[in-house]
């Protein structure tokens, strides 16, 4: 599991001043450390830091564990030299948790309590707030990444933000351990989808195996019957095969779908990128003809696997995926002006499993642009609201570009490809317009939901850009 960690920053002056103020503050620490670690993350818990000896022990601790993020819980004021020691120790962006038990104190009672010291124990434990602009004062002239989430133990708001920070987390520790493979070579000619591989894994942290296909090849030469027919099964299980889809293609793409899965196993890869062509008859053109059913199945299966070798769009499908909203394989296709819509799909693998209706198994008798036939996916994309990722590289480097729309019902192409119609906020041509001039490359990652502010966090812990058109 992920981990992150947590500590909890006090002052002991306090604890014998206030009898009963340290427990108090312990008690919201193990309730937040509990949320959190609901959130599907491994809290790693360095207690209550009070002073500045327990700093550095904290400190210790928690860059000892691999921490992806940490969460700062300010139980009530406390001096920043408590903070800065862990801070600068871990050298991972701090969440500063500025919650308070209650969303407003209960003046009256508070005012009732006639003890002055009483009174001073019970305001200091609603003192969250006092030690915030001194932590942000320290970390502005340290360098330290920061963030704040403030608000009150019982705030949705504050708490869907921190289940956000959370994912984001994982997310970012998977792509740091994610072995992408990538296997054949580029669309010749197509320069927006060329990328630095070095720049990739310096970011994400991505290791990159480069693949043969003649190791492909081994696997389908080695595939047994019962493998094939347990894999026309799966297919059955999974799409609807239509009934002019011939057996012997069935079969072709059922037995390169054994020899994936052997790959992606052998490699221990959690996403891929591929393009290949072949001579005419060729047994590597025979293979690429037939791989878009495997790695459509594959896809669904959390190691998405973008087309025409598009590295770049593989990264942001595993992004996607591993934040549960899909991530499917799409270009632009067309704009419907009349409705107001932009129309993405394409004809190679799809995310299975954020499909609205069938996904269809259908034969295509050309590939468009590539050599051969075979079989193709024909899906939509669930209604309702979607979030499109696309992972650029400009001169400065790498970063996110994202828009939030709608998946909206209407007419689509019936060519065996994936296509859905998409609805923005700004409207088709203001975003045609706003997202190609951020120069991406023409394929992005399409996911259900709107997750832009999960992946705004996700740019943060990477420290790199990200631009939303919308």
């Amino acid at each position: 599991m992920t981990k992150v960690g947590l500590f909890g920053i006090g002052l002991d002056t306090y604890w014998a001043q206030f009898g009963g103020l340290l427990d108090n503050l312990m008690h919201y620490q193990e309730q937040i450390k509990n949320r959190i670690g609901g959130f599907g993350v491994e809290v790693i818990d360095a207690g209550m830091v009070d002073n500045p000896e327990k700093a550095q022990l904290a400190g210790d601790f928690l860059k000892s564990n691999d921490i992806e993020i940490v969460f700062l819980y300010v139980s009530t004021y406390a001096l920043s030299s408590t903070v800065l020691p862990i801070a600068a120790k871990v050298k991972v962006p701090v969440i500063i948790l500025n919650l308070q038990p209650v969303a407003s104190i209960d003046y009256k009672s508070f005012n009732q309590l006639g003890d002055r010291g009483k009174m001073t124990g019970v305001w200091l434990e609603h003192c969250q707030a006092c030690s915030v602009p001194e932590i942000a004062s320290v970390f502005n002239r340290s360098g330290i990444r920061y963030d704040f989430v403030s608000g009150y133990m019982q705030d949705d708001e504050a708490w869907r933000e921190i289940e956000a920070w959370a994912q984001a987390a994982h997310v970012a520790n998977v792509m740091r351990k994610n072995r992408l493979g990538i296997l054949g070579h580029y669309y010749c000619g197509m320069l927006d989808v060329y990328t630095d591989l070095t720049k990739q894994s310096s970011v994400f942290g991505t290791h990159i195996e480069l693949l043969e296909m003649c190791e492909l090849k081994k696997y389908r030469d080695e595939a047994t019957s019962a493998e094939i027919e347990a894999k026309v099964t799966e297919f059955q299980c999974v799409f609807d095969v239509a009934p002019e889809c011939e057996e012997k293609e069935v079969l072709r793409a059922a037995q390169t779908s054994v020899a994936l899965d052997k790959l992606v196993e052998a490699h221990r890869l959690g996403s891929m990128a591929y393009y290949y062509e072949g001579q005419p008859g060729n047994e590597y053109e025979n293979i690429a003809t037939s791989v878009i059913a495997g790695n459509t199945l594959l896809t669904g299966k959390n190691i998405p696997v973008a087309g025409e070798y598009e590295i770049k769009n593989a990264q942001a499908m595993k992004i996607m995926s591993e934040f549960g909203a899909g991530g499917s394989f799409s270009e632009f296709y067309l704009m419907d002006f009349n409705d107001d819509v932009v129309m993405l799909g394409h004809d190679g693998p799809a995310h299975f499993a954020i499909a609205e209706g069938p996904v269809r198994l259908v034969p295509l008798p050309i590939y468009h642009g590539k050599p051969g036939k075979g079989l193709s996916i024909q899906m939509l994309v669930k209604y309702g609201p979607v979030t499109l990722l696309s992972v650029v590289e400009n001169n400065e480097g790498i970063f996110l570009l994202v828009a939030e729309g709608e998946s909206v019902s209407g007419p689509t192409l019936q060519i065996g490809n994936t296509n859905s119609r998409y609805r923005f906020s700004i409207g088709a041509k203001e975003f045609i317009n706003r997202w190609s001039k951020q120069g991406p490359a023409h394929h992005c990652a399409i996911g259900v939901g709107h997750i832009a502010d999960k992946l705004d966090k996700l740019a943060y812990l990477f420290d790199i850009p990200i631009v939303r058109i919308c």
